[in-house]
């Protein structure tokens, strides 16, 4: 009686308003759900997605008419929003990053796509799975829409009539739950298993990322060599090419700020900035020794400030072109961008946010925060214009169709990969003239958490119908625990071998976890464990392979199999 009146209430109402009410219900009972820990662990965000499942589940026994061209568009939107804020946030240290470690982590990936794709291949020969239901258990284990495309696009190219062609689509739907609950529980199982201590692996993520940020020295040389007595800092070139600048100079016990047209004497003492190398070539150059009195402001009329750029005037200007010191007794000794540590040289330019350590007098670095902006507002402001450009320009990325040879159907990077890869390209580029690639933290979370919760309740929802009664019924527990072994075994392979072989801290192998099976669940469950930048870095550095794989995985089987 309660659920035939439920469901004459929401037949009801307005279409819109009853997605509106179905979408915040599940999404407030799933986080609520999330939330709950058994000694210490919880599903967290994923908890949405089992909020969606029974809300789907009750909307369906209600007979509550559901517009699926609605879910689709929400599921779809969330998706892009999540994936997009990802590229942003992580775009500006994603290359150094694969420059470091992307081998070791994509061979990580390969590891899981392959031992997922041959688990899942040995199914028609041990348990007699039909070869379609495999592609879908594969599918759905692995959280990847695109690769149930995939699969229902090949077996349409050799012949398969519409009942087989379907198969794949109920597989996947009985098994994608696991694959984003086997995920979670994946990571939440090796947490305990290795006895990892969140908080000391946090520490220490955090140290390391404050030793690289911090990875340019300085020292105080005193001037030997004779042969620059008269000559002007702005004439030593060479200093320019070894990415070392003066910030500094004390000469008959006065402290003051070098500047190009300074002209040097024996005994000047300078306060230099650079890489390691550079510097021991500079002392070379220079014939200096070092001094033990550092080179402070204490006492001087100097100070050092921190300057943020947030002037449009001055984004995509190299500092020369700026002429921050022409005319005042300033000079930046360090830009700090994205947390790492830049020489302030002539040519370097300036993008939003990059944060300068300027010393000089007050009057002059005040006069240089005028220039390069140092607007806290400026900081906090969302560019809608820049983020909706990206956005669109992400969903035309992975509509294209990659052509392979050998191929039947071609390859696309879909709505989560597209946007992706434009939005790390985005982000490292920082500016395109008035446009602005810089999302404040605090936007950047609230719109990723808003993507991924509406994605995994529309998921859940979209599901919850026909879950329970395909799981109940005919061949759905079978492929329900075939997809929980696809799911699982690729997962702890990797884990393991990640933890115990690699040496991987416990957010960085998250990542590669949920990058390989292209699950934005399992990254944001990973970020919620403390350490946001770290599982994101390792997302994306493995998500552009491992989708392709992915996608490219069931072509395969069916060509091989079939």
């Amino acid at each position: 009686m309660v659920v035939e009146l439920i469901g004459q209430t929401l037949s009801a109402m307005l279409p819109v308003a009853r997605m509106v009410l179905l979408l915040a219900v599940a999404s407030a009972i799933g986080l609520a759900f999330g939330q709950l820990k058994i000694r210490g662990v919880g599903l967290g965000i994923g908890g949405v997605l089992f909020g969606g499942l029974a809300i789907g589940h009750l909307a369906h026994v209600a007979k509550v008419p559901l517009e699926a061209g609605m879910l689709a568009f929400i599921r779809d939107f969330g998706l892009i929003l999540f994936v997009y804020t990802i590229g942003i946030q992580v775009g500006p240290g994603f290359f150094a990053a694969l420059r470091r470690s992307g081998a070791a982590l994509n061979g990580l990936a390969l590891l899981m796509v392959a031992s997922g794709t041959l688990t899942a291949a040995a199914l028609p020969f041990l348990i007699g799975m039909p070869l379609e239901a495999a592609l879908g258990v594969l599918s759905g284990a692995a959280t990847n829409a695109p690769a149930l495309a995939a699969a229902r696009q090949v077996l349409s190219e050799v012949g398969a009539g519409a009942v087989q062609a379907s198969v794949p689509g109920l597989a996947f739907a009985v098994t994608y739950p696991f694959g984003i609950a086997g995920n979670l529980l994946t990571m939440a199982f090796l947490r305990f298993a290795f006895r990892i201590d969140v908080g000391a692996e946090t520490a220490a993520l955090e140290a390391k990322r404050r030793a690289e940020a911090q990875a340019l020295a300085s020292v105080d040389l005193a001037i030997g060599n004779a042969a620059l007595d008269g000559v002007r800092l702005g004439e030593l070139t060479v200093l320019h090419q070894l990415a070392v600048v003066a910030s500094r100079m004390r000469r008959e016990g006065q402290l003051q700020v070098p500047t190009e047209d300074t002209v040097l004497r024996s005994g000047d003492i300078l306060h230099l900035v650079g890489s390691p190398t550079g510097l021991k070539q500079a002392r070379l150059l220079l014939g200096g020794e070092s001094v033990n009195e550092p080179l402070t402001t204490k006492g001087s009329g100097l100070h050092w400030v921190r300057l943020v750029v947030t002037e449009r005037a001055a984004l995509g200007r190299s500092i020369a072109e700026l002429g921050l010191s022409r005319g005042r007794e300033v000079a930046v000794s360090r830009v700090n961008r994205a947390g790492v540590e830049l020489v302030p040289t002539r040519s370097l330019k300036l993008q939003f946010g990059d944060i300068l350590t300027v010393v000089g007098r007050p009057e002059d670095t005040a006069a240089l925060a005028g220039i390069v902006g140092n607007s806290q507002r400026r900081l906090q402001q969302v560019e809608m214009v820049p983020l909706f450009i990206g956005v669109a320009l992400g969903a035309i990325l992975g509509s294209l169709p990659l052509y392979l040879p050998g191929m039947p159907a071609p390859l696309r990077l879909g709505l989560a990969g597209g946007p992706l890869i434009v939005a790390l390209l985005l982000a490292r580029l920082g500016t395109w003239g008035p446009l602005v690639w810089f999302m404040p933290p605090t936007a950047n979370l609230a719109l990723r958490e808003i993507g991924i919760v509406l994605f995994l309740a529309v998921l859940g929802i979209d599901a919850g119908g026909r879950f329970f009664d395909t799981l109940a019924g005919g061949a759905g527990p079978i492929w329900l625990l075939a997809g929980a072994v696809v799911t699982l075994v690729p997962l702890l392979i990797a884990g393991v071998v990640g933890r115990a072989a690699m040496k991987l801290d416990l957010f960085t192998l998250c990542g590669v976890l949920a990058g390989a099976q292209t699950n934005p669940p399992g990254l944001a469950y990973a970020a919620a464990l403390g350490n946001a930048e770290a599982p994101a870095l390792a997302y994306a550095t493995v998500y552009p392979l491992a989708m392709c794989l992915r996608i490219l995985a069931p072509q395969v089987l069916v060509l091989l199999l079939y």
